[in-house]
């Protein structure tokens, strides 16, 4: 149970220390939603999500007014579309109806967004798995809520390169298909390493096979609330330093526990999981950048930044698995450059890059996450700098992810605007040294040695 003082500190926190519930993801299976008929299909789709959905923001906002915690997005996550897709659709194009059949859905129930217009390809691509990726540019362009995500690798199957070489491509044709909102549709597309089934976060949200029919995951953000509780310790050692993380976010994880649970009982849908992750936003105090030079540093990119993220990401974790059973997703800190002003000051000012930020991604809970890039930047670089993330990933055994922005049109020194969450991103440099003949070769690259397990 939360006892009163617990209410008190909680209160505390959210009027002065920007927390939050960022999400209640309500994850839909559409399995019973397959049909030969496209027309049919579609119908089903709007149907199930319509009916599971209809009282997921009203029930949302109930909770909010009851225990003045606010939550920020309401979202839904469904079942990879390339699997629901198979049997109707024969063309990319096909796929496109399924994406505004989505976002009219996810409007109709006035969610923030739709994530599960998806392909798992980390070992091979199905004609319909391409069908979709091929089809992302059109329907990132021509809806506003549904967002989209494609897993090209596994540390138990290795690195799809042909996916790889396919994203480079795909992620620019997003940006040419949205260039006059400064490539907007790039924000809603992440390729993964190792994407796990329950993640509530945007933009790769999506319901794994493995689920329940209907299930409740939230996702919690407090980094103001961090970054608060260490002002209180500057100049203290590290084992200080770690237990005020820890309990931090022991108690940013019981809000989001208690509204999981709530959501869970007034909806009559199973609880999942909760996603503890220090998620920035572009408001000031509510950065993870600004959490690292409160460690020490004198500005993130600095020196021991690598070290710093590590034992945050570590503490963090350590504290959430205490207030909750049930602790999934992504879970950690992460370091999107659009959304945490702190990162954007950090690339102005000349101490954080592009390859730190790749460092950097070895120790925290995604990847390269919001990051604007020159509109020239060829579609092969781009698949080049995904395979190094998927290495990342694929051997240290974590999540990875890249969400790139080549904004066509702008170079580096300008700047990308995106509104509201996804903020505004400086347009950083990208090594000029070409890598076509490396993610030109077909086939995959295998799985390390530490994968065999069994």
């Amino acid at each position: 149970m939360i006892n009163m003082y617990e209410v008190s500190e909680t209160n505390k926190m959210i009027e002065h220390e920007n927390l939050d519930v960022r999400t209640i993801t309500l994850g839909i299976s559409l399995l019973d939603c397959i049909d030969s008929d496209l027309e049919k299909l579609n119908c089903k789709i709007y149907d199930r999500i319509t009916t599971v959905a209809k009282d997921l923001v009203s029930t949302g906002q109930d909770i909010e007014k009851e225990f003045g915690i606010p939550i920020v997005n309401k979202r839904i996550s469904i079942t990879p579309v390339s699997l629901i897709g198979a049997a109707a659709c024969r063309k990319p194009e096909d796929y496109v109806t399924i994406a505004r059949t989505l976002d009219r859905a996810a409007e109709q129930v006035g969610v923030n967004f739709i994530g599960g217009y998806t392909a798992l390809v980390s070992k091979g691509m199905t004609k319909s798995d391409e069908y979709l990726i091929r089809s992302i540019p059109q329907a990132l362009s021509e809806t506003e809520r549904v967002c989209s995500s494609i897993n090209v690798g596994s540390t138990k199957t290795g690195i799809n390169m042909d996916a790889v070489r396919l994203c480079g491509k795909i992620v620019k044709d997003t940006a040419e298909a949205t260039k006059e909102r400064d490539s907007l549709g790039c924000a809603k597309l992440v390729v993964f390493c190792n994407a796990p089934d329950d993640n509530p976060f945007m933009a790769g949200a999506f319901l794994g096979v493995t689920e329940t029919d209907a299930v409740i995951n939230v996702g919690v953000s407090g980094p103001g609330v961090v970054k608060k509780a260490l002002e209180k310790v500057r100049g203290k050692g590290f084992e200080e330093l770690c237990e005020t993380i820890k309990k931090t976010a022991f108690k940013v994880t019981r809000v989001g526990q208690l509204v999981a649970g709530e959501a869970s009982e007034r909806m009559g849908i199973p609880f999942g999981i909760v996603d503890l992750s220090l998620a920035p936003t572009p408001a000031v105090g509510d950065s993870v950048a600004e959490i690292l030079e409160e460690i020490g540093l004198e500005r993130v990119g600095a020196p021991g930044t690598t070290a710093a993220l590590a034992m945050l990401n570590d503490q963090v974790k350590k504290g959430g698995v205490m207030a909750s059973s049930y602790v999934g997703g992504l879970s950690g800190a992460f370091i999107p450059v659009s959304e945490d002003q702190g990162m954007i000051d950090a690339v102005q000012a000349g101490s954080l890059t592009l390859e730190k930020l790749e460092a950097m991604t070895c120790v925290c809970s995604v990847g390269l996450d919001m990051i604007a890039i020159p509109g020239r930047t060829p579609a092969s670089t781009i698949s080049g700098i995904i395979a190094d993330e998927m290495a990342i990933g694929m051997v240290n055994q974590k999540t990875t992810a890249v969400r790139l922005i080549p904004v066509i049109g702008k170079d580096v020194g300008e700047t990308a605007q995106f509104g509201g969450l996804l903020g505004y991103a400086p347009v950083i440099p990208v090594n000029g040294f070409g890598c076509e003949a490396f993610v030109n070769r077909n086939g995959r690259i295998p799985a390390p040695i530490h994968s065999f397990k069994n």
